[in-house]
């Protein structure tokens, strides 16, 4: 090749190459934001529960995972080694905050089922539970020395339950604060926390246990939500005053919320709420102790996986409700796993029971058929990962609704569980075993919560790092948050339009008056001057 044929090739080349880089600047995806730098997060829970707890650590681990460091209150403490995370410290509040767990079945089924207790009883514990948390000598120190807490800290980290309370300690502190809430957003505080009410033409309440379809639908879920926050109003306000009652509570910057569209209709929130349900989940699983294992892999025609949470006690249930249990299990070639507190009188042969079971790894074993739950959404979320079909038995709070849209999905049958019989039950467990429909259905609803555009755990690690960039992110906050509620439901422009109407009409009305008059004087005159 001639040295004129190597420059026209070199210029051809140069040529491309520049032609090929204008064409795709306009296109090149952009660069993701510069890394946050290792943030120094401050974690308070405040409700002793084991599944508030298991959400929060959640959250918690993703952020260490990604290399920020956490100091986190806890009443569950040594849940994680200090030794995988040298970010990771915990303080233990369990001396303050008793752990709730074990409640006796009648008491959750006569009280904790109606409105009318659990709402008030959940503000007055979030009051009592911020008292304890604010009590502690290590939180008064930190909420004293509020300028260098600040900044030796960058977030603050914590759970609202029923009380803005919890926000206090941001306040005090001047840090820009995340929530998590371990639920489906709570509808009686949502205007608090995020400025904008749901709408309950479509939206079920958090305790309203049906879907919104027919006008008696809309009718008792409005009332619902119009009672739930007017029951939460007077319970604050009856309370007795706290430090934390004095000036306005700070608004979170970023809320995360234990849901997912395959159970929660959809609505209209905010940008800064965030679904992350199924954070807890583990997708790598783990081994099952050899015991429970053999257990299941032994059985034939499947297994049944039966519990009510750690809230309540099984064995404090009726025993003819118990009894119905047991009796329809002796009826049927499958095993059960039974989470059961004790020893068990008359156990079925095919019964095995324990105190505890490796939940999400039982779950995710192909020959488990069958998930026998009370609703929480932490074991939902299990059951929907695992694609396999539930028998509910809604309690109280939340459990009937996300029971509801499992129903909806065509995967779940739900009974009352006080008027349960052995017919019922016997049926329920064939219907849900041997109609594939419901095993079709529970896959596809496992396909559609899997599919993310990213994962729960990238998506608090994300919006968290969002909010330390921007400053604590306050343009993500809606301006609802600053109205007054007749502002928010627009009475004064509704006031001022009516008075202007009627000033107008009032005009209108005075001048046609006038010209009336007018004219019938000018007809009156005109009439006696031709007489």
């Amino acid at each position: 090749m001639s040295p004129t044929s190597h420059h026209r090739v070199i210029v051809i080349l140069v040529i491309a190459l520049c032609v090929t880089t204008a064409l795709t600047a306009g296109n090149a995806t952009p660069l993701p934001p510069t890394r946050f730098r290792a943030a120094n997060i401050l974690a308070v829970e405040t409700v002793p529960g084991r599944s508030h707890w298991n959400f929060m650590s959640a959250v918690l681990r993703a952020l260490t995972d990604r290399g920020h460091s956490v100091v986190a209150f806890t009443s569950y403490p040594a849940q994680r080694s200090s030794s995988t995370h040298g970010n990771y410290t915990e303080v233990d509040t369990s001396a303050v905050l008793l752990r709730h767990a074990g409640e006796l079945a009648t008491r959750v089924l006569s009280d904790y089922s109606r409105l009318s207790y659990i709402v008030p009883s959940v503000v007055r514990w979030s009051r009592q539970f911020c008292d304890a948390v604010y009590d502690m000598e290590q939180i008064r120190a930190l909420m004293v020395n509020g300028t260098d807490t600040a900044a030796r800290f960058d977030l603050l980290v914590t759970e609202p339950l029923g009380s803005e309370c919890v926000a206090h300690l941001a306040a005090a502190i001047g840090l820009p604060m995340v929530y998590v809430v371990p639920t489906p957003m709570i509808t009686y505080m949502q205007p608090s926390i995020v400025g904008h009410s749901a709408n309950p033409a479509y939206v079920p309440h958090l305790l309203y246990g049906s879907a919104v379809r027919a006008f008696r639908h809309r009718l008792v879920n409005t009332a619902m939500y119009a009672y739930g926050r007017l029951v939460r109003w007077y319970a604050e306000l009856t309370a007795l005053r706290r430090p934390y009652d004095v000036g306005e509570p700070a608004k979170p910057s970023v809320v995360f919320v234990n849901s997912h569209h395959v159970t929660e209709p959809t609505m209209l929130l905010p940008t800064n709420v965030i679904h992350v349900g199924g954070i807890h989940l583990d997708r790598d699983g783990g081994a099952l102790p050899t015991n429970i294992l053999e257990f299941i892999e032994d059985s034939p025609h499947g297994v049944i996986y039966f519990t009510f949470g750690s809230v309540i006690a099984m064995s404090s249930l009726p025993d003819h409700i118990q009894d119905t249990f047991k009796n329809v299990f002796r009826q049927i070639p499958q095993r059960v796993l039974w989470k059961y507190e004790g020893e068990m009188k008359d156990k079925p042969d095919n019964v095995m029971i324990g105190n505890w079971f490796p939940q999400r790894d039982v779950l995710l074993h192909p020959n488990v058929k069958l998930f026998i739950s009370h609703g929480g959404i932490s074991g939902v979320y299990e059951a929907v990962d695992a694609g396999v079909p539930v028998l509910g038995f809604p309690l109280y709070y939340d459990q009937p609704r996300n029971l509801q849209s499992l129903v909806d999905a065509g995967m779940a049958i739900t009974m009352e569980l006080l008027s349960i019989t052995e017919e019922r039950f016997l049926h329920s467990i064939k219907e849900l075993l041997h109609n594939t429909n419901y095993t079709k259905n529970a896959i596809i609803t496992a396909d559609r919560f899997r599919d993310r555009p990213m994962t729960p755990q990238e998506s608090v690690v994300y919006w968290t790092e969002y909010v330390l960039r921007h400053k604590g992110a306050h343009h993500l906050k809606s301006e609802a948050l600053n109205l007054t509620w007749y502002q928010y439901m627009l009475l004064d422009v509704i006031f001022v339009v009516v008075v202007s109407f009627l000033i107008l009409m009032c005009m209108i009305y005075k001048t046609y008056r006038l010209f009336y008059l007018h004219i019938m004087n000018y007809l009156i005159r005109a009439k006696i001057k031709q007489r």
